[in-house]
């Protein structure tokens, strides 16, 4: 019966050529989405394999005799530690290159000896002739000077400021260095600069019948000095053998480690490299806080030239410019201004990095960072108790500074699929004791909120674009 009730529907199945063209625009749809997975996994294969090319291996080695040479051969080849917590809970790696397991503890340990050993080639100082080294540092320079200076056969002056933490006070004399105290003082303030090289300029002037020749190694930037009456009086020439003298006597040597060009090098040729071979070349982001800024520009130009899709971010602490030199081209913070510090140069109680000036370091690569983050005392202060909490890791200040910009970078660019960030842990939460980590009283003085739950709420936050 081909009749319907009324009200009824006809249906109709659909013809062969229909079900043909169906089926095979089915086949043609899958066949695409296929083909441009595989091109998109091709071009990955391709892009990790172009990097890997750039990649040295690390040869295979007899572990018969790994017996180094003194407290130099401690220096370098720190560890990357994942940092669990953090990583966890994003949904990334995290990584930290542990800088506070060099002997001097901290990464100023790479510097100090790369200083010292350019100076010794140069001709600058000569080991075991009663020469002296000077420095100004608010501490962990100071401190791997002293340690790598007593096993070179040097002393050492280090003039820092009488706010510093009093941890690093008492490592400096441990190690047999003489402290000298200044009050704190605009980084402007030219005879607060001048005077580590004012006390270099002028040591051994005590000595009788002694003069003071001042020799400027023009590529470093340093000045040494040298006590001793063999300079020829007609024409301030020297002979060969009066040259031979004067480089074997005492000298005085100022380190530079702002200006010195070691301090690049240290961390281009050993720092970078270490991180390329440790990660086999998955970088996506390195981050980190700048003192000298050599650190964070040397790194990350080895790391760019692996790889420039690498993201290089500032952490930088309260009242420090350079996070408004990079994110609007002046050096300049509100912070700065005349009366409302609570110190000098930068108004933290973050040690160690923060800069209100532009070193000739600086020259070497400032267009490198892609990004900054402004980290506050209150943010600092809750990572470091956070990480004991969490991972039982002691650090400093300015280590806990770049995991707190380590999280707001990773929440701006939304990663949560397994990236690589790496960053420094400069130092151990040892030398911070009076300060930051336990010092409550401290923190109240200093109206800095000592609350834990910073980094949870920073973790948990949806935050699109975090500075």
């Amino acid at each position: 019966m081909s009749s319907l009730l009324p009200g009824s529907i006809k249906l109709q199945l659909p013809n062969s050529l229909s079900v043909r063209h169906l089926v095979y625009g089915a086949l043609i749809g899958f066949s695409l989405s296929v083909t441009s997975t595989s091109l998109a996994l091709y071009w990955q294969q391709r892009k990790r394999e172009r990097e890997q090319d750039k990649f040295e291996p690390r040869p295979m080695e007899l572990r018969s005799d790994e017996v180094v040479d003194g407290v130099a051969g401690l220096i370098g080849n720190t560890p990357l530690v994942r940092i669990q917590s953090l990583s966890d809970a994003l949904g990334v790696d995290i990584l930290g290159k542990a800088e506070y397991l060099n002997p001097g503890g901290s990464v100023k340990d790479r510097v100090a000896l790369r200083m010292i050993e350019d100076a010794e080639r140069e001709g600058l100082l000569l080991p075991h002739t009663g020469s002296r080294i000077f420095e100004g540092t608010v501490g962990s320079t100071g401190i791997s000077i002293a340690t790598i200076a007593k096993a070179r056969g040097y002393d050492a002056t280090i003039i820092m400021p009488d706010d510093v933490a009093e941890e690093k006070v008492k490592a400096l004399l441990a190690l047999g260095a003489d402290v000298e105290r200044v009050r704190p003082a605009s980084i402007v303030d030219k005879k607060q600069f001048n005077l580590a090289r004012d006390r270099a300029a002028h040591f051994g002037e005590d000595s009788v019948s002694s003069h003071n020749a001042v020799l400027l190694d023009s590529e470093s930037g340093v000045v040494t000095t040298t006590a001793g009456d063999i300079i020829a009086p007609e024409h301030g020439v020297i002979t060969t053998q009066d040259e031979t003298e004067l480089r074997s006597k005492p000298r005085g040597f100022f380190a530079d480690q702002f200006e010195n060009s070691s301090n690049y090098m240290a961390h281009l040729d050993g720092t970078g490299p270490e991180i390329w071979r440790q990660t086999s070349g998955r970088v996506d982001a390195f981050v980190s806080g700048a003192g000298t800024t050599t650190m964070l520009l040397s790194i990350g130009q080895f790391l760019k030239s692996m790889n420039d899709d690498i993201m290089i971010a500032l952490s930088d602490p309260e009242g420090s410019g350079l996070y408004n030199k990079v994110k609007y081209g002046v050096m300049f913070d509100s912070k700065e201004a005349e009366g409302t510090k609570r110190r000098h140069q930068v108004d933290t109680v973050v040690e160690g990095i923060g800069i209100n000036r532009l070193t000739n370091n600086m020259d070497y690569g400032l267009s490198i960072i892609n990004d900054a983050f402004r980290i506050t005392d209150a943010e600092a202060v809750a990572m470091s108790r956070y990480l004991v909490k969490h991972d039982g890791l002691f650090l400093g200040s300015s280590s806990a500074c770049n995991l707190v910009a380590c999280i707001k970078l990773v929440k701006k660019l939304g990663w949560k699929d397994g990236q690589r960030i790496v960053t420094i842990l400069c130092d151990s939460g040892s030398r911070h004791y009076s300060k930051v980590r336990t010092n409550d009283d401290y923190l109240h003085r200093a109206d800095i909120t000592a609350d834990d739950r910073l980094i949870d709420d920073l973790l948990a936050s949806l935050t699109e674009n975090p500075t």
